[in-house]
């Protein structure tokens, strides 16, 4: 009596399908061989605007408190103004900043100056000081131009960054306005440790 396991090796149909299926294998295989993994793409240069305004939403938190409201930007060569709204729409304050120092005014009509802009920030951005946001930075980074010291970790598939690492901080690029490779970042997140700092840009405009 013929086993149903020699049967099997003597199927000549069996024994056609079994040769098939290892040509498809090695077929496969060397089609792998020949078609590796896409290289990574190219970096893009990107170019910084020293003046530009931008509109959007933000939103803060430091893991105990947090804000969100809305925020017109206003940056010349050596100015910024920072206008911070209300997710309604009523102005919450007003920041000025220059080689001179900077000043914030209140919705109340309350003033206060600082030698630099950093001392006024965390009265928006609760949590910015402990985690020492820096200010300076801010506009390469919501340009995703980053500065020479800092590292690009990924890019997208259009080689624009996806993530950068920068003195610490992380900021990722989670939407770009368009497709074009030299296009403004529509959605940042920028966080370290429990601060997180989240911006949604609704209008760009540039010399």
């Amino acid at each position: 009596m013929i086993s149903p396991l020699l049967r099997f090796r003597l199927d000549p149909t069996c024994a056609l399908r079994v040769r098939v299926a290892i040509l498809t294998v090695g077929i496969l295989s060397t089609a792998c061989a020949f078609n590796p993994a896409a290289p990574p793409p190219d970096p893009v240069a990107r170019q910084t605007f020293d003046a530009f305004s931008l509109s959007g939403r933000l939103s803060a938190s430091d893991g105990k408190q947090s804000v969100s409201g809305r925020l017109e930007w206003e940056r010349r060569t050596e100015t910024d103004r920072w206008t911070v709204s209300s997710p309604l729409g009523q102005i919450v304050a007003q920041i000025d900043s220059g080689p001179d120092g900077a000043e914030v005014l209140f919705a109340n009509g309350e003033r206060r100056y600082a030698p630099q802009v950093a001392d006024l920030i965390p009265i928006l951005l609760p949590g910015a000081v402990e985690a020492g946001l820096p200010p300076e930075r801010l506009a390469a980074w919501v340009q995703a131009a980053p500065p020479g010291d800092a590292e690009v970790r990924t890019r997208d598939a259009r080689g624009r960054p996806a993530r950068l690492i920068d003195k610490g901080w992380i900021i990722d690029y989670l939407d770009y306005r368009d497709e074009s490779p030299e296009a403004i970042p529509r959605l940042v997140d920028i966080s370290r440790g429990e601060f997180r700092l989240r911006l949604v840009v609704d209008r760009w405009e540039a010399p």
